[in-house]
């Protein structure tokens, strides 16, 4: 069941799940098929699995490989948006881990981002080739699909989870985390947290066709911020960002059963 209402509502279109760190595998997910895809681009990060989930069909794609092993700047974001959009995907949720800039996102926050900087480099952003017929120009105004992003946060409202609603995303390139001076930069330019995955994969999903939105969860707060001001310890929050992604994924539970409801 894909848990449709209409034709009219964008809840029965097919949805996907890219997980990343922290959330590598799907232990609420009943797995009915794995598949291993190439793709014009190459293989995607990790097979591709589909499954039920309260009852929804939905797909599944570890980002960083199974197991976790591949850096984010070597992800082969091509691959993987292409497989999804391959297999009839057509809505993405995104879960992200993320530093936290913003006083206001401590470790365990989960946001949905609605704004995007991109400070990325030497990846392959894009499947306009030189080959292309014509030059391809994508709107990029609102990086996150409002619709998706609508759903989300009404399905936190129904779970009664807090999330933050809003909030910029800074695509850093890694795998280094950042300097305190560059977390400086970033807030200056209006980031409120920062990740290094949400760029290509945003816009080639936008390219692709696909609905894309993210649940980030702040994992520590960002180099020179709050418990980080003199380093990033990367475990001293691993309690608090293990509660924040558990929240996250009773969201995408929510949004599931909200999709169920009205099959």
């Amino acid at each position: 069941m894909r848990c449709a209402r209409s034709t009219a509502d964008d809840r029965h279109l097919m949805l996907a799940v890219i997980g990343g760190s922290g959330f590598n595998r799907w232990d609420a997910l009943q797995i009915t098929d794995r598949l291993d895809l190439v793709t014009t681009y190459g293989a995607p990060s990790a097979p591709l699995v589909r499954g039920l989930a309260t009852g929804c069909e939905v797909w599944f794609l570890a980002r960083h490989g199974e197991p976790h092993r591949i850096a984010p700047h070597l992800i082969n974001y091509r691959a993987n948006i292409a497989a999804l959009r391959d297999v009839g995907v057509r809505q993405v949720v995104a879960f992200a881990s993320v530093g936290g800039i913003a006083a206001s996102l401590p470790a365990g926050s989960v946001i949905v981002p609605d704004g995007m900087l991109d400070y990325t480099h030497s990846r392959e952003h894009t499947f306009v080739d030189a080959d292309a017929d014509a030059v391809t120009h994508i709107d990029f105004t609102h990086p996150f699909d409002p619709g998706l992003r609508g759903h989300l946060l009404a399905a936190a409202a129904a779970a009664g989870i807090a999330v933050r609603d809003g909030g910029t995303y800074a695509a850093t390139q890694g795998p280094r985390l950042e300097s305190a001076a560059e977390i400086r930069r970033l807030e200056r330019d209006g980031a409120d947290i920062v990740g290094m995955t949400g760029m290509p994969e945003a816009a080639l999903a936008r390219e692709a066709g696909l609905a894309y939105a993210m649940l980030a969860v702040v994992a520590n707060d960002a180099a020179g911020k709050g418990d980080s001001a003199a380093a990033v310890a990367l475990d001293a929050a691993q309690a608090a960002f293990d509660t924040g992604m558990a929240r996250a994924r009773e969201v995408l539970l929510a949004l599931l059963r909200a999709r169920e409801g009205h099959g």
